[in-house]
């Protein structure tokens, strides 16, 4: 059973999915908002601050991949969950939505049960990350996971949720080479089908924020984290 301070938004445009996903998830304990579009789901967030987001793709005036965009652009929000609820199973759209910092992808038609085991899947995750150590200092960089905040030379950086999680997972390991499997294991869990593609796309967002430095390419492995 959820804890009640948890709080969803679920973003539709279909009125039948916002009532079925506001019953079944609110029976479980969450605090649930709704909206059906990403205009209101913006406005929304704002004043409601969610933990976790459930998006549409395809939705009047703003669609889901836009909204994820500007979700994870406001610092309140940029680290929360962010699943993605779509009847697009197109390899294309679910690429966009894991490059744009999706947690989850999850096809319709929906399965109540099985979407909330996700989810509490995810916050058994964060909850364990979050007794784990929790800051990390090198000379020029550090990486604080009680803030999701990342200092390069004292200047405060602000990296999407998966993008931190990357950075900080491999700052826990220098030197230490890991594979794109073994980073889509330990980041997105073994229950979430992501494109090994999607790993490099965020290490180049990570090293466009803090530098080319710090995390290395060993060619036809994978990727390490060269402590200074």
């Amino acid at each position: 059973m959820s804890s009640s301070t948890q709080k969803i938004l679920v973003v539709d445009d279909d009125s039948d999915i916002l009532e079925l996903l506001k019953y079944n998830l609110s029976k479980e304990g969450f605090q649930i908002r709704t909206a059906s579009n990403g205009i209101q789901a913006l406005a929304i967030a704002k004043e409601f601050i969610p933990d976790l987001f459930i998006l549409d793709i395809m939705m009047p005036n703003m669609d889901g991949i836009e909204t994820c965009r500007q979700i994870r652009a406001i610092p309140e929000l940029a680290n929360k969950f962010i699943i993605f609820l779509t009847a697009r199973s197109e390899e294309y759209s679910e690429v966009a939505a894991f490059e744009m910092g999706a947690d989850d992808y999850i096809t319709k038609p929906i399965k109540p049960r099985s979407l909330v085991s996700r989810i509490n899947a995810l916050f058994r995750r964060d909850v364990k990350q979050k007794t784990e150590i929790s800051t990390l200092t090198f000379t020029d960089l550090e990486i604080d996971r009680t803030s999701y905040t990342v200092r390069l030379e004292g200047r405060k950086l602000i990296l999407p949720k998966k993008e931190f999680e990357l950075l900080f997972f491999l700052a826990q390991h220098p030197d230490k080479v890991f594979g794109r499997e073994d980073l889509l294991h330990n980041i997105w869990g073994s229950d979430v089908y992501v494109l090994a593609r999607t790993v490099d796309v965020h290490i180049r967002k990570v090293r466009e924020k803090i530098g080319e430095g710090f995390i290395a390419t060993i060619k036809g492995v994978g990727y390490k984290f060269v402590g200074t």
